[in-house]
């Protein structure tokens, strides 16, 4: 008997859906989205392989009309719902009911192309009730969100495929670009600038405890008068905000903390004022976030795939939404909770309702609550042993308990604020305060608490004192206080103030967060994100050539556009082709479109070199001291000179200061002389750790000079080499090698053998290959060699004339003539072009081929000399202290310890990168540390190779250090130092350190947090 289909988004979801449905229903996954642009050209359809715009995705000269393919990993799934839907009697499309899923049920229709009816089954929750009414009650498909969705899409792929290429060119490849990602970079550097630019000041306060039979504090507030200032009266210059205010200094407090112990206080006044405060709403999607990171220390990642568990799994409702109504029922529900679990007393006549007063928010859904009509106790889900701490039980109990609060008495009492003053030195007076709440009905609190953004002040009762009552104060204590800058953004705040400015949705927000970081654009300090300098170029090179890309109130406009796209108040089309291909404002001036922003005209006028230099200051020679992004490290440069940033360092703390004493720290120490060479010793320190060396390494071209330039590129991978080898084809005589490259890229029709046969002509006359070329006849070459060598010699005749145009122009064309950028732009080459345009682009700072050639002829030759021997130095050594004498001892390793007398084969002792070993004829043994390389005897040596090798060298590593226990899996968090580096693992799950992540420094809350994102 037929069944009906239905397809939902993910498997977990369709395993509980299917429990509410019984028999007559099959439901299935389509996990996730089942088609999209296409994300490389091999996925583009050979019939529009040839298009301009086809790897692009979107026809923006005919109505932006969007090439969609089913993505690679959807298409055995697509194949298993077309198998299914032809024995079905109908298929009800059940994705979420927001745009996406909205999306993702017409691209279902679009794909399998049902014969039979089909529904739009929506529902918040996953419950009985829920998916029985909504299968009872399906609506039609929604064409105006679908709209929606496919303007969003095409936006992000036109402002990321045009932008990010930018990025690439002028910054460092690997960027990306977005409408959300780009203003949430230049948040997070605009902060980091405001503490840059912070000046502190210095401050005191006073802190007295006064006894009138009870003991309480107060601090002091006023002298004569005058308020006493504190940290909040302190501009961002470090200078007073307000004239009426007096500081108190070091000496001062220290004085008066002295001089006033003893004195006897007056009560001047005694305040009492009732006390008061509302519970919150209950959650959408942005204040779940930061409760969760406020409360259990979530990030945003983390939070989104517990609360994701929690909806497919029937406990929650939808957890993507920016409402925070709740519905009759969810009232209903909360209502009666209350009463029966707390009394009629914590219940309010009348049902709270909240008004939303997010930007552009949505009403796609309620809040996000306890799924169902009754509320199952967070204690009553089976949360139990270990999993009663998982992440889906913690979140669960703070939704619960939210979405209650939200409904219960506001919380009461009385805040007394009591004023104390004493003169006992003649006519000045110190006027001292303090206050303290008393709560006498905790309404919302007994079941919620403080939020987790409030102050934590206790609630403290303070004596019963009237007007004219003697306090004395029995101790003081003077505090010396600084201002401090701007706090840097949370992954809470940073979404709390894109919601405030309109920007993003709730959706959108986990994934910002992942992508600002994984792009390496922002690092985790604790909670706080810190931008890299990668940040500052990029924002910068947005702010002053793109800024209306990255302008807060034009990027929330375009979140409302696509609002009124979805209820089809603003036709999609002319919106996208006004941010393309331009507009006119309200007074009729031009607005360039996105199109004319990144042409070749305008993107020549960007100074790659200014985007990545950002100024510290000037050191006392009067020389200009500034920190550069560099391809491969950050590094602060003063002229000719440059080191290396220390890792870690955050850029407020890149002063002028710090820049100098990195300049001045010497690269080396010159430890002696090496008696049995004469050559020198050196200490340096290196990439993997510090190292002592037997002669200098070549000196290859310093990171700021064009050499250095060249060197951040990935000159090793082939469309490079090809490249290279078109421009020495472009000069005099160029070598075999280039020649050989140079005509087998693209194919040309000359084979291995043609050319073989032509070299060994060219070394028997004595001549170049290039020359053979012009002999290819006399060589014996066939005809159809002869012809693909008369093509490339009239190739490199007009290359060769490109030499006295601009190098990125000359190389350009170079590369277009021969043909080899279109054959790249024949397959899926796209990390290829990008090399080759950062390259084009670095070419920039050599006025011609010839000497950019010359540049590359001098950094082949420092590779090609000689490598000093080396050695790194101990763990327990260090780069100030190495002394000759240990360094030669470093220097000596390997050593030959002996040979076995057994068989007579050699030992030798040596240090690798797992630690130090002996070795004898492939066999291996640990050594216990370091210091026994230089030490140890041949007898221990034959003491250790009796011992059988139970694991060999691949034996599993202690781990560095055990961090706590996994709250989603139960088991201990362990550090490892793993083959790609260390990483934190529970025994199932394994999560790489990030780059900006320590071994030393990090934390049970960090390593939860990697293992949650690798989970998500």
């Amino acid at each position: 008997m037929p069944k009906s289909l239905v397809i939902v988004e993910s498997p977990a979801k369709a395993k509980t859906i299917e429990r509410y449905l019984g028999s007559d229903y099959v439901v299935e996954a389509s996990v996730g989205h089942i088609r999209d642009l296409p994300a490389k050209a091999t996925e583009v359809p050979a019939v529009y392989k040839g298009e301009s715009w086809a790897n692009l995705g979107i026809d923006v000269d005919n109505d932006f009309k969007a090439l969609y393919v089913v993505t690679e990993k959807a298409k055995k799934q697509v194949a298993k719902l077309k198998k299914l839907l032809k024995s079905s009697d109908g298929l009800y499309l059940a994705t979420d009911e927001d745009r996406e899923g909205e999306a993702i049920a017409w691209h279902l229709l679009e794909v399998l192309n049902p014969q039979v009816p089909v529904y739009r089954m929506v529902f918040h929750e996953i419950t009985e009730k829920a998916i029985q009414d909504a299968v009872a009650s399906p609506r039609e498909l929604d064409h105006r969100l679908v709209d929606a969705q496919e303007a969003r899409r095409k936006f992000d792929r036109l402002y990321g495929y045009k932008v990010s290429p930018v990025m690439w060119q002028k910054v460092k490849p690997g960027l990306s670009a977005g409408r959300v990602q780009s203003v949430a970079n230049r948040l997070i550097v605009e902060r980091e600038r405001q503490r840059i630019e912070f000046q502190t000041a210095s401050y005191s306060s006073l802190e007295a405890e006064m006894s009138s039979g009870t003991t309480f504090t107060a601090g002091l507030i006023a002298i004569n008068g005058v308020r006493v200032a504190t940290g909040r009266d302190f501009d961002a210059q470090g200078q007073l905000s307000q004239a009426d205010r007096t500081i108190v200094n070091t000496d001062q407090g220290k004085e008066l903390a002295s001089a006033l112990t003893g004195a006897e206080f007056t009560v001047q006044s005694v305040e009492s004022k009732p006390y008061r405060r509302r519970p919150a709403a209950p959650f959408m999607t942005s204040t779940l976030q930061q409760e969760a990171s406020g409360r259990l220390g979530f990030s945003a990642s983390r939070t989104m795939g517990a609360a994701q568990k929690l909806y497919e799994e029937g406990h929650i409702t939808y957890m993507r939404t920016d409402s925070t109504t709740l519905s009759a029922d969810a009232l209903s529900a909360a209502r009666t909770l209350i009463r029966e679990r707390f009394g009629q007393d914590y219940l309010p006549a009348d049902a709270r309702v909240y008004n939303k007063k997010v930007k552009n928010a949505q009403e796609a859904h309620e809040a996000i609550r306890p799924a169902g009509d009754t509320w199952s106790d967070p204690s009553d889900l089976g949360f139990k042993g270990d999993n009663a701490d998982s992440d889906p039980a913690r979140l669960y109990q703070l939704i619960w308990s939210r979405t209650i609060a939200s409904q219960m008495t506001d919380a009461e009492g009385q805040t007394v604020t009591i004023r104390l003053a004493a003169s006992p030195f003649g006519p000045e007076t110190y006027e001292f305060g303090t206050s303290g709440t008393v709560i006498t009905s905790p309404g919302f609190m007994a079941v919620y608490g403080r939020q987790s953004d409030e102050s934590d002040d206790e609630e403290r009762e303070l004596p019963n004192l009237s007007e004219g009552d003697a306090v004395v104060a029995t101790s003081l204590e003077s505090k010396d206080h600084q201002t401090k800058p701007p706090a840097r953004y949370t992954e809470a705040t940073l979404v709390r103030q894109l919601e405030e400015l309109g920007v993003g949705r709730p959706s959108t927000y986990a994934s910002i967060l992942g992508t600002i970081q994984s792009r390496g654009y922002v690092w985790k300090k604790g909670q706080a994100l810190v931008p890299a300098l990668t940040a500052f170029a990029t924002v910068g090179l947005m702010e002053n050539h793109f800024p209306h890309l990255v302008d807060y109130a034009l990027t929330a406009s375009m979140e409302d556009d696509l609002d009124q796209i979805s209820v089809g108040e603003i036709e999609p089309n002319p919106w996208l082709d006004d941010f393309y291909f331009g507009s006119v404002d309200a007074k009729g001036k031009p607005l360039p479109g996105l199109r004319d922003l990144v042409s070749d005209e305008r993107l020549a006028d960007i100074d790659p070199v200014e985007i990545n230099t950002i100024p510290i200051g000037v050191d006392n020679d009067g020389q200009v001291v500034v920190a550069k992004v560099g391809r491969n490290f950050p590094y602060v440069q003063r002229g000719e000179e440059y080191r290396s940033l220390p890792a870690g360092i955050t850029p407020d703390e890149i002063t002028l200061d710090l820049a100098i004493q990195l300049l001045d720290t010497p690269e080396e120490r010159v430890l002696g002389v090496d008696p049995a060479t004469g050559i020198e010793v050196i200490a340096r320190p290196g990439t993997f750790g510090p190292y002592v060396s037997l002669g200098r390494p070549p000196r290859m071209p310093a990171a700021s000079t064009p050499g250095g330039q060249l060197l951040s590129l990935p000159l090793h991978k082939k469309e490079l080499k090809v490249a290279l080898a078109y421009m020495r084809c472009m000069t005099d005589n160029p070598d075999n090698d280039s020649v050989r490259q140079a005509i087998k890229n693209p194919k040309r029709g000359i084979g291995d053998a043609a050319l073989k046969r032509l070299v060994e002509f060219g070394d028997t006359h004595k001549i170049s290959l290039i020359e053979a070329f012009e002999r290819a006849k006399e060589a014996g070459s066939s005809p159809a060699a002869q012809k693909a060598i008369r093509s490339f010699l009239k190739l490199r005749k007009s290359i060769v004339e490109l030499r006295e145009t601009d190098t990125p122009t000359a190389l350009q064309s170079c590369l277009e003539q021969s043909g080899y950028l279109k054959d790249l732009h024949r397959g899926d080459n796209e990390d290829r072009l990008t090399n080759i345009n950062s390259f084009i682009e670095t070419s920039r700072v050599f006025d011609n081929i010839v000497e950019l050639v010359a540049e590359l002829d001098r950094i082949d030759e420092l590779k090609n000399q000689p490598k000093p021997k080396t050695a790194s130095l101990f763990q327990t050594m260090t780069l100030e202290r190495v002394t000759l004498e240990e360094a030669l001892e470093l220097l000596s390793l390997p050593r030959t310890v002996g040979t076995d007398p057994a068989d007579g084969v050699e030992i030798t002792v040596q240090n690798g990168p797992y630690g130090p070993y002996l070795l004898k004829d492939g066999e291996s043994r640990n050594i216990q540390n370091e210091e026994q390389l230089l030490t140890i005897t041949l007898e221990e040596c034959l003491q250790l190779l009796a011992v059988p090798k139970k694991f060999g060298r691949r034996a599993a590593k202690p781990p560095l250090k055990e961090l706590g226990k996994d709250p989603n899996s139960g088991q201990p968090i362990l550090l490892k130092d793993g083959k790609f580096g260390p990483y934190v693992t529970d025994g199932k799950t394994n999560a790489s350190l990030k780059s900006w992540d320590s071994v030393e420094a990090l934390t049970e809350q960090r390593a939860v947090e990697l293992l949650a994102e690798r989970r998500a």
